[in-house]
């Protein structure tokens, strides 16, 4: 079994040229370096280390990085796999309830004791099946995870570097199924299955029942993009249903577990702020004129993204979205998947968290949140 490698701290810090704000750099290799999917939260003993990808000595491996040190570990030790299965850690969740993470290898998807090390394989999935994104339920009983048709032996597919065949795998309508497998080795289920392309399985921080899933595919094409399941029961519904010539995306999980973040634009093209809850109540939506990537936030109060080559914040004025400011430059490429700055805020919302190759390879960064109002407005 691997016993783990270590590297010494990697972290430097520096004055960020457009706010002003110490930005620290956790990674540092001549290497891609990612932290997970903003909807995966990567911490664990009990927020002093955080999960992250990276790619040494030729491969890809999963490690942590003790926060207050800097320390590196190397938690697997992998030999690369080819497409359609290749080896990457967006994808990885980790067991709110233990130090335990789930990944996938080749057609399996592994548990990994985040002290031990020692791996064992929770299931594999069937032959002509590919991994979407997984996540673990609030009891930490389940991983939930989304599969679909491998449609690369009909056209060319690579998802990770810019989206090919992201058009044609929604236009097929492939079979997709959500897995539902017990941590402890008991077995899986398929607890929902329908002949549309489903991604972004996220499972509610506090309700162990709910998980949304979407439509995947592009925005304004697909049929509806965010839905909910109740995997104790088998029923699923659509969340803040679509209206014809609207776009939503890039849902995700406020901290409640009830209230579902997005944004979008209306029919007329004007760009908004959304949030609602899982049985579609409480729904509020706010227009603004921004460019906003990827977007997080803990409630409804404080948005990151990552629109342009800037982390930006938005602040709830109480009828309005003051920002965005700038909290700090990311300059990423965007190239590839890993690339892509994918912020997130700290359980606490006192970091932002983020990715950039803005040094020539993907290094994992993180900086503090200061007053919203000593940040400088960005100009578009």
């Amino acid at each position: 079994m691997f016993q783990g490698r270590t590297w010494p701290s990697e972290s430097r810090t520096f004055t960020d040229a457009a706010s002003g704000v110490t930005v620290r750099q956790l990674t540092n290799y001549k290497g891609h370096s990612h932290h997970l999917y903003f909807t995966n939260p990567g911490w664990y003993d009990g927020g002093r280390r955080m999960l992250f990808g990276s790619d040494r000595d030729n491969r890809s491996n999963l490690f942590s990085i003790e926060l207050a040190s800097g320390q590196i570990t190397q938690l697997t030790d992998l030999e690369p796999l080819p497409a359609p299965h290749e080896l990457e850690f967006l994808t990885v969740c980790v067991n709110p309830i233990r130090d335990e993470a789930y990944f996938r290898h080749g057609r399996q998807m592994r548990a990994i004791d985040l002290d031990s090390l020692q791996q064992r394989v929770l299931y594999e999935i069937p032959d002509g099946f590919v991994h979407s994104m997984a996540n673990v339920t609030a009891d930490g009983r389940y991983v939930c995870e989304g599969i679909y048709q491998d449609l690369s032996g009909r056209f060319r597919v690579d998802l990770l570097r810019g989206y090919v065949g992201f058009a044609e795998i929604h236009d097929a309508h492939p079979e997709s199924r959500i897995l539902r497998a017990a941590v402890d080795g008991s077995g899986v289920q398929t607890v929902w299955q329908e002949n549309y392309w489903i991604g972004h399985v996220n499972t509610s921080p506090t309700q162990p029942h709910l998980v949304t899933f979407c439509h995947e595919g592009p925005w304004q094409k697909v049929d509806n993009r965010i839905w909910c399941l109740d995997i104790s029961t088998g029923r699923a519904w659509k969340v803040r249903p679509r209206q014809g010539g609207e776009i939503v995306g890039h849902e995700y999980w406020h901290a409640d577990g009830t209230h579902i973040g997005y944004h979008g634009a209306w029919p007329d093209g004007r760009k908004f702020f959304g949030r609602i809850r899982h049985d579609n109540t409480d729904r509020k939506e706010v227009a603004f004129p921004h460019t906003t990537g990827h977007i997080h936030s803990n409630d409804f109060s404080l948005i990151v993204g990552d629109g342009g080559k800037h982390i930006r914040l938005w602040k709830w004025t109480g009828d309005g979205f003051d920002g965005p400011r700038i909290l700090c430059e990311h300059y990423s490429s965007m190239n590839i998947q890993q690339a892509h700055p994918h912020p997130r805020f700290t359980p606490d919302g006192r970091q932002v968290v983020f990715t950039t190759d803005r040094s020539g390879y993907c290094n994992v960064r993180m900086v503090d949140v200061p007053s919203f109002e000593s940040l400088p407005m960005l100009k578009e």
